[in-house]
C-alpha cells in the first residue's frame, strides 16, 4: 500500500476535525497521523486515542501552537526526518502552523504530492505587522505545497484575492467542509419529547419558550458582542425567549466588551453552560441558531444545526454563506449589524409560516450537499488521481 501522511498541530485535531476518515482512508492507503501527543486524560493521551479510534499508525512530532523560533526549527528537523525515511507519496496537512511546517518539510524531503487544506484564515481580522506576518508565512505554505484544498468556496476567493498562490493549486473538495457531518448521528428523531421536555427542565425552561442557541468559542470574533446586544433589547419585548450560550470562555483572551459582560450576568434570560462534546441534545430543544461570526472556514456548528432542523442566523461570510441559502434553510445578515440580528431574530418569533418553511428544508439541504460519506469519497477520488499520476 501507498503510504500518506496526515498532520495537524495537534494530534486530537486529526481525531475530532476528521472523525473517521483516517479509518475510511486506511482500507485504500497506509495512513499515518503525526501531530503533538497532547496531556494525558483518562490514562490515554489524544494520539494515543487517535491511533485507537482511527486505527492507524502514529508519530508524535510537538508542534507550538504559538510562534517559538526554536520549538518550531525542532519540529521542522522532525517532521522533515520522518518524511524522508517513512517516503510517503502524499504529506497532507491541516492547521496554520502544521501546514507551513509539514509543506517546507516535505519540500525538503522531495515528496511528490504535498497538500494542504486551509480551513480558515485568522489572518482576515489582523491588521498591521502582524497581518504582513501572516501574509508572508501562508505565502511560504502554499510556495511549498502542489495543491491546496480550501474547504470553502468563499476561503478560495479570499486566497485568490489576496495572490497567496497560484490558483491552479487551488481546489475545493466536494461541496467544501474539510470532513462534512454523520447525518445518522445528528438526526433530530433520535431525541424522544420526554427527552426534551427534561432537559427543559433542568433548564428552567417553559416548553413554550423560544430558545436561541449559540455554539462555539465565546469571543468577541463569534459575534458574541452583537448577539448578546441584539437579544438583549428582544428580551425586553418577549419575555417567552431565551438565549443558551454552548462554549469555552476565557475572559482574558474573550475580548468581549463590559457592556456584553453585563449582560450575561443581569439578563436571567440568557443561559451560559461550559463547552460539551455532545451538542445534540441542546440542538433537539433549540429553535434557531444565531451564529454572527465575523471569519470561519467551513463551519460544522451550522452543519450540525441544520442537520438537526434547526435553521440558522448567520453573518454574511464564507462558509456560512455556502451552507445556508437566504430564505430557504436559515437567514444570512450583513456582518457586525446588531439591528439585522434583532429583526431577524424577531422575524422568526413572530412570522410561523416562515419559521417552518426554514425548519423543513434545514435538513435536506445538508443530507444532499454534506454528508460525510461523499466527502469521503470526494477525496479518495483525488488521492486516487494523484497516485495514478
Amino acid at each position: 500500500m501507498k503510504k500518506i501522511i496526515r498532520v495537524a498541530t495537534h494530534s486530537g485535531s486529526l481525531g475530532k476535525l476528521l472523525e473517521g476518515q483516517l479509518k475510511f482512508m486506511s482500507d485504500y492507503y497506509e495512513v499515518i497521523g503525526v501531530g503533538s501527543e497532547g496531556q494525558w486524560i483518562s490514562g490515554d493521551t489524544p494520539i494515543k486515542k487517535l491511533a485507537e479510534k482511527e486505527n492507524i499508525r502514529v508519530i508524535p512530532v510537538e508542534i507550538a501552537r504559538e510562534i517559538s523560533i526554536l520549538k518550531d526549527v525542532k519540529a521542522l528537523y522532525k517532521l522533515y526526518k520522518i518524511f524522508k525515511k517513512e517516503q510517503p507519496f502524499i504529506v497532507h496537512s491541516h492547521t496554520p502552523k502544521a501546514g507551513t511546517l509539514s509543506m517546507v518539510a516535505s519540500k525538503m524531503a522531495k515528496i511528490p504530492h504535498r497538500l494542504h487544506t486551509v480551513a480558515g484564515l485568522p489572518l482576515v481580522e489582523a491588521t498591521g505587522i502582524k497581518r504582513q506576518i501572516l501574509d508572508t508565512v501562508e505565502k511560504i505554505t502554499y510556495a511549498c505545497a502542489t495543491k491546496v484544498y480550501p474547504n470553502s468556496y468563499g476561503l478560495k476567493d479570499i486566497i485568490n484575492n489576496n495572490n497567496f498562490g497560484s490558483s491552479k493549486k487551488l481546489k475545493v473538495i466536494g461541496k467544501g467542509s474539510s470532513n462534512g457531518i454523520n447525518t445518522s448521528h445528528f438526526d433530530p428523531s433520535l431525541y424522544t419529547n420526554s427527552d426534551k421536555e427534561q432537559l427543559r427542565k433542568e433548564l428552567s425552561y417553559n416548553n413554550s419558550d423560544f430558545v436561541f442557541v449559540f455554539l462555539g468559542r465565546i469571543v468577541r470574533d463569534k459575534g458574541i458582542n452583537e448577539l448578546l446586544e441584539a437579544f438583549d433589547n428582544l428580551s425586553k419585548k418577549h419575555n417567552h425567549i431565551k438565549l443558551l450560550l454552548v462554549g469555552y470562555y476565557n475572559k482574558k483572551t474573550a475580548l468581549l466588551s463590559a457592556k456584553t459582560e453585563t449582560i450575561v450576568h443581569a439578563n436571567k434570560q440568557v443561559t451560559f453552560i461550559d463547552w460539551k462534546e455532545d451538542v445534540r441534545p441542546y440542538l433537539s430543544i433549540s429553535n434557531a441558531l444565531v451564529f454572527p461570526s465575523y471569519r470561519e472556514g467551513f463551519p460544522n456548528t451550522v452543519l450540525q444545526a441544520s442537520a438537526m432542523k434547526v435553521p440558522s442566523i448567520v453573518a454574511d461570510i464564507n462558509g456560512c454563506n455556502e451552507i445556508i441559502k437566504d430564505g430557504l434553510n436559515g437567514i444570512i445578515i450583513p456582518v457586525k449589524n446588531v439591528t439585522a440580528l434583532y429583526n431577524n431574530m424577531e422575524k422568526l418569533l413572530s412570522d410561523t409560516e416562515y419559521y417552518n418553511h426554514l425548519k423543513e428544508n434545514a435538513r435536506k439541504r445538508i443530507c444532499d450537499n454534506y454528508e460525510r460519506k461523499y466527502i469521503w469519497n470526494s477525496l479518495l477520488a483525488e488521492y486516487n488521481n494523484l497516485s495514478n499520476k
